[in-house]
């Protein structure tokens, strides 16, 4: 758990929990924390401390179950006072603490680092430092929000507390959050005695010694760059506030509580700003919306990560060579992530300089990594290297999977599937990247149709973490679990559906474009489309989602399901108003520079100005609460379809795609955990309610009643 030696008088507290794949601070590990800091307190032949790792890592963070354990705000305060009381414990002990950080340190990792007097960061790209609590609701707890400002300024603080940014050594050392680099564990350690040996009696910037030889805390601290009632501190919290309103629209707890944190805690001691953050603290980790975003972003995306939907008895596969078909924005963003993670790749499209152009795009991004620092020149050679463009599909040959991602055309598709395969063996693994197109339908093409299967990628590739992996009727659980595998090396985020038209996450996300164009079509104010769009949590406004899909694209794909269903999307309300964009008016959306939106040069991009010609602004325009109501119920009935249909299976993936796929907002866990997070029975009285007064796309299922009705949870009724 700990270990713990002297020599030269300074004791090394060193973290190794040897039944964990990396170091947390939990019950177990920070009582042992405690018990070696008072050993070496107390040991007066020690004259200084260094804190490290024993393992690759420093240490991770907190252990978020120890956290959920605490069901009450006495337990979550009497948590959080403990473990400030460990780490003031040393921070005042008036012999100098190092932290010697010789792996990533995140969250409660890096608040044990700020508790001590000086910090030095082994110099490895790979390291990760920062408080990233918010990312899941919370907020840095342990500290965080009072000794970082301290350290470097509210200014600068601020960004890194709210934004939970995550930086590597070299940054952490030009922003402030570390003082020194080491190349080696062994400077790393040396530099840590020497300092030590320099430093006697090391105190912090906002601490004192009192009259009885006490170390206590200032209580008129001069913070870096400007106290609170500064006026630079005032103009700081006076934006921040703003922008902090305009980026969360009051949806998010934890945010808010880091400004109040910052804003209270700053203006007294160091010791009087704990008692304030341990409070927020504990009133924050009881909010719904923690718990579902700590239940979502970390424990069931946690879950997808490690493959929880891969088949268990088939043996893992090492993916070394992948062909991808098509070098657009997708096949090229797919080709740039493949070789990142150490895959050979072969790029091809209809020419070699096609392939090219999709290589550029590696070229490009790469380009920007070294500028950032996050690779070296050799480095971003070495992954070039491994993008073999071709125009020939015989160089598919030695492919463990091959991806197609041309056009969204059933008949494309057909081509080069069979083009393709009669150059694989009998093992690799064919996967179309198809957006909406069913998988069993592209399989009829294919020799080996329990080796088809669908990967569906988020544009862009490298930014977007989601893969939604689709099972046609034929698909092998062989086929899913060389797809998982691959998946996981390429360090995105899988999720497990079945077959059907748009499948889960494009069939889902299209109800959200859907209704902001149905609410167009009614007379309803585009602005307040758009605003009600962010104000419900989404990302953007459903209509500027619109345009960068592009308007054309979603009309082939009504024109698609129309001749393969017979069911007339285009007569719909949305339906019409995008046939009538891309027939009519050929605005087509961003790519054409016109759309909802019109996109002046060098000018930010409007809402169309003809738009009140088309659609005229009815004379009572609706609330906006009932314009979010509409935007988020729409898409969590249709979910609730999608899994009732058996197309995502699991709370855990229907949660997490809505998240990562289009989106939904964080804060209510996920398009399955929404319904309790207002209720069942309040989700059902107010669906019944939309849908007598907008129509039967907002009906709950019979099922939704079912549950409504047994007094359970969603989950519950379910688990």
């Amino acid at each position: 758990m700990i270990r713990y030696t002297v020599e030269d008088q300074i004791a090394t507290i060193a973290f190794n929990m040897e039944n964990a794949p990396m170091n947390v601070l939990n019950e177990e590990s920070i009582k042992a924390f405690d018990e070696a800091i008072d050993k070496a307190i107390s040991d007066t032949n020690v004259k200084g401390i260094i804190v490290t790792s024993d393992k690759k890592e420093f240490v991770a963070g907190a252990d978020l179950n120890m956290l959920l354990k605490n069901a009450s705000l006495e337990q979550s305060y009497a948590m959080i006072s403990y473990l400030h009381k460990v780490f003031r414990k040393y921070e005042s002990c008036k012999k100098p603490v190092v932290a010697a950080i010789n792996g990533t340190a995140l969250g409660g990792g890096y608040e044990l680092c700020l508790a001590c007097h000086y910090r030095i960061a082994l110099n490895d790209t790979k390291i990760q430092i920062g408080l990233p609590e918010v990312l899941i609701g919370l907020f840095p707890g342990g500290g965080g929000t009072q000794r970082l400002p301290r350290m470097i300024g509210i200014e600068k603080a601020l960004p890194l507390l709210l934004e939970g940014k995550k930086l590597n050594p070299e940054r952490a050392l030009k922003e402030g959050l570390i003082n020194e680099l080491a190349e080696s564990k062994e400077e790393l350690l040396q530099k840590a005695k020497n300092w030590i040996l320099a430093n006697p009696r090391a105190l912090q910037p906002w601490d004192e010694i009192d009259k009885k030889g006490n170390v206590v805390g200032m209580q008129n601290y001069k913070v870096p760059g400007g106290n609170v009632q500064s006026p630079k501190g005032v103009q700081t919290f006076i934006a921040g506030t703003a922008l902090l309103q305009g980026k969360t629209q009051g949806n998010y707890p934890a945010p808010q509580a880091i400004m109040e944190c910052v804003y209270e805690g700053l203006q007294v001691s160091i010791d009087d700003g704990l008692m304030i953050e341990a409070k927020h603290f504990a009133r924050i980790s009881q909010t719904p919306e923690a718990k579902n975003m700590i239940r979502t972003l970390f424990f069931a995306m946690n879950e997808a990560n490690k493959g929880a939907a891969r088949p268990k008895d088939i043996p893992t596969a090492d993916v070394k060579k992948v062909g991808i078909l098509g070098a657009g924005m997708m096949g090229a963003g797919i080709a740039y992530v493949s070789a990142i993670a150490g895959i050979e790749v072969v790029l091809k499209d209809t020419s070699v300089e096609n392939a090219e152009k999709g290589k550029d795009y590696s070229r490009n991004l790469l380009k920007k990594e070294i500028e950032r620092g996050r690779y070296s020149q050799a480095q971003a050679e070495e992954i070039l290297a491994r993008i073999h463009t071709t125009a020939e599909a015989k160089d598919m040959q030695g492919c463990d999977l091959v991806i197609e991602a041309v056009f969204e055309n059933r008949e494309l598709k057909n081509q080069v599937t069979q083009e393709t395969e009669i150059f694989l063996n009998e093992k690799a693994i064919f996967a179309s990247n198809t957006s909406t197109l069913p998988i069993t339908g592209l399989a009829e093409a294919s020799k080996r149709p329990e080796n088809f299967i669908g990967l569906h990628f988020f544009s862009p590739v490298d930014k977007m973490m989601l893969v939604e992996i689709i099972m046609g009727k034929k698909t092998s659980p062989y086929a899913l679990a060389v797809s998982i595998d691959y998946v996981k090396k390429i360090k995105k985020t899988p999720i497990v559906v079945n077959d059907s038209r748009g499948f889960y996450t494009s069939r889902v996300f299209g109800t959200y474009t859907a209704e902001s164009i149905t609410m167009l079509s009614e007379g309803i104010s585009p602005a307040l489309i758009e605003a009600a769009g962010k104000a419900a949590g989404m990302p953007v406004g459903g209509l500027d989602v619109s345009d960068a899909v592009a308007l054309d694209l979603m009309y082939k794909i009504y024109l698609q399901t129309e001749k393969d269903t017979g069911i007339k999307v285009t007569d719909t309300p949305d339906g019409r108003v995008v046939k009538k964009f891309v027939e009519e008016l050929g605005r087509v959306g961003k790519k054409a520079k016109k759309g909802f939106y019109e996109y002046p040069e060098d000018e930010p991009k409007r809402l169309w100005s003809g738009l009140k010609d088309i659609f005229p602004p009815a004379p009572i325009q609706p609330d906006i609460e009932e314009l979010k109501k509409r935007i988020l119920y729409r898409q969590v009935i249709e979910t609730v379809k999608c899994f009732e249909e058996n197309v995502v299976t699991t709370l855990r993936d229907a949660d997490v795609g809505s998240i990562l796929a289009w989106g939904f907002p964080p804060y209510t866990g996920g398009a399955l955990s929404f319904i309790d997070y207002v209720g069942v029975e309040n989700f059902v009285k107010e669906a019944d309610r939309l849908a007598n007064t907008y129509g039967e796309r907002f009906r709950p299922t019979a099922r939704l009643r079912e549950i409504a009705q047994s007094g359970k949870s969603f989950r519950e009724f379910y688990q």
